[in-house]
């Protein structure tokens, strides 16, 4: 039994490398940044995999109603949010400088939930959320290739990622599982994606791109595709045999793991001090999971 899960967890952390290396080969190896096109076609996949998958008797999803669904309209935006801004940082950022902004999308959601919960907090867990804030400052200032766009579009997606994060968590009325509100968010981010593809230009410029009818970027965006459905899929074998916790710890690994493989694969910039600010942002994250644990132990 323990084999199993911490097979389900090697596979979880495999095929997140595997996700985000090749969003990064599309984006920035590639360099297609049409962003409304690219989640588009992936959470289009997804959406098809899914209901697929449902329909084939492989994953189990009841009935949304109407009610439901605007219940939770506003984790749909969130999640748009994340995917569309995380997508023009990310072709912009090298991964162990975007997964080290990433890592402060705690902080929105601790300052969210101490706005609305003035309990006092632990201290092992503020002072891992002060050490994941200071890393995010002080990266700009290391940052040996400092795009100011990019940082723009990252400070949006964690913020995206941590309201999304908080509102998961504190809106479980009406009972909708992860699929089913994973379903709404491919479903909304379809519609919404395709309706401002010709507003923001994405639609003229992908007509121009270059590699439009490459055998590799036809391959690199149909694997983007399927690694993020295969990521859904892992992703909840592990919280319906373990705990929430155990996914996290797992995503710690696989975080870790990309940001080492990442300079094998692709041209990464880092100096000593911007590599200061990436390993003070991932201990403040390992100290949060052992408070995290050890809050609840």
């Amino acid at each position: 039994m323990q084999w199993k899960r911490h097979g389900t967890g090697v596979i979880f952390s495999i095929v997140f490398v595997a996700s985000y290396f090749t969003n990064k080969f599309v984006l920035s190896v590639l360099k297609f940044t049409y962003p409304t096109l690219f989640q588009g076609w992936q959470t289009l996949i997804g959406a098809v995999l899914l209901l697929l998958s449902v329909k084939l008797g492989w994953l189990e999803m009841s009935h949304i109603n109407r009610s439901a669904a605007l219940f939770w309209l506003p984790g749909s935006l969130l999640f748009v949010g994340n995917i569309y801004a995380g997508s023009r940082a990310l072709s912009r950022m090298d991964i162990p400088l975007f997964f080290t902004l990433q890592n402060s999308s705690h902080v929105v959601s601790y300052i969210i939930v101490k706005t609305v919960d003035r309990q006092r907090g632990q201290w092992l867990k503020f002072i891992s959320i002060c050490l994941m804030l200071l890393s995010a400052i002080s990266l700009p200032f290391y940052d040996p290739r400092f795009d100011w766009t990019a940082y723009q579009w990252a400070v949006t997606h964690l913020i995206c990622v941590g309201s999304y994060r908080v509102f998961q968590v504190n809106n479980k009325s009406p009972n909708l599982s992860d699929i089913e509100q994973q379903c709404l968010n491919y479903v909304f981010s379809v519609l919404l994606l395709a309706m401002a593809a010709h507003p923001t230009g994405d639609l003229m410029g992908a007509l121009e791109f270059p590699s439009l009818q490459s055998h590799t970027f036809h391959g690199g965006c149909c694997i983007s595709a399927l690694m993020g459905f295969l990521l859904l899929l892992v992703s909840v074998k592990i919280k319906s045999g373990l705990s929430t916790e155990h996914l996290k710890v797992w995503m710690f690994v696989a975080k870790v793991t990309a940001m080492s493989l990442s300079p094998v694969i692709f041209h990464t910039d880092i100096n000593a001090l911007s590599l200061a600010c990436i390993i003070t942002s991932h201990c403040g994250e390992a100290l949060l999971l052992y408070s995290e644990r050890d809050s609840k132990s």
